[in-house]
């Protein structure tokens, strides 16, 4: 019953599809503009407007800190619940079912939420994009490097992150599944944007 009302919980919140309410108010159907991702990013880009893509930004960060916060409240002392929370707040906020399982790419969802069960990842991960950025100028290349390379970081410090976890992880397992699990589910919403990657990586090839 426990994780029923987690898995619930997060997944009605997630759905919430920000993006597609905000700029429907502006008579845009963002899921047939611009990229068509239902997020933060592309509602900037469609409306040029740096206070749609900010209010879109929070509210899909918010998505994710109360789905944790408010299974906290009912299970205190459960990492796992509260992670679980998060996976399917993340999970229904890339495909969501109000508007045809189209939705964002997860990551503004996913920050909200680990923010509250394990902040120093948040900064990991700032960190590991940053850098991505700074080297390679594409916001697609940093996500997809900062969020295999944070996984990666936790699979080899599983210890160190049970230390930072909030509540305590009961044991590396736990930590290991919740972040595998939404890393994966963003990174399969990143595959056409590196496709388009790998495209252009070709053309340059062959024109050189």
């Amino acid at each position: 019953m426990e994780y029923l009302i987690s898995i619930t919980i997060g997944y009605l919140l997630g759905s919430f599809p920000t993006a597609y309410v905000v700029l429907r108010k502006k008579g845009i159907d963002i899921t047939q503009a611009g990229s068509g991702n239902v997020g933060a990013m592309n509602s900037f880009e469609v409306t040029n407007s740096k206070a749609i893509g900010i209010i879109v930004l929070i509210f899909d960060f918010l998505k994710g800190f109360l789905s944790v916060l408010i299974i906290r409240f009912i299970y205190p002392e459960s990492f796992v619940l509260q992670g679980m929370s998060l996976i399917f707040a993340i999970f229904s906020h890339c495909f969501n079912p109000w508007i045809n399982f189209n939705g964002g790419r997860g990551l503004a969802t996913a920050s909200g939420g680990i923010v509250l069960i394990i902040y120093p990842l948040i900064f990991v991960w700032l960190i590991l994009w940053a850098i991505t950025f700074i080297l390679k100028k594409n916001i697609h290349l940093s996500n997809i490097a900062a969020t295999i390379l944070s996984m990666l970081i936790v699979f080899n410090n599983s210890e160190l992150s049970i230390k930072y976890s909030s509540p305590k992880a009961n044991s590396s397992e736990s930590i290991v599944l919740i972040f595998t699990l939404g890393s994966l589910i963003i990174l399969i919403k990143h595959i056409e944007p590196l496709k388009e990657l790998i495209k252009d990586f070709k053309e340059k090839g062959i024109r050189k």
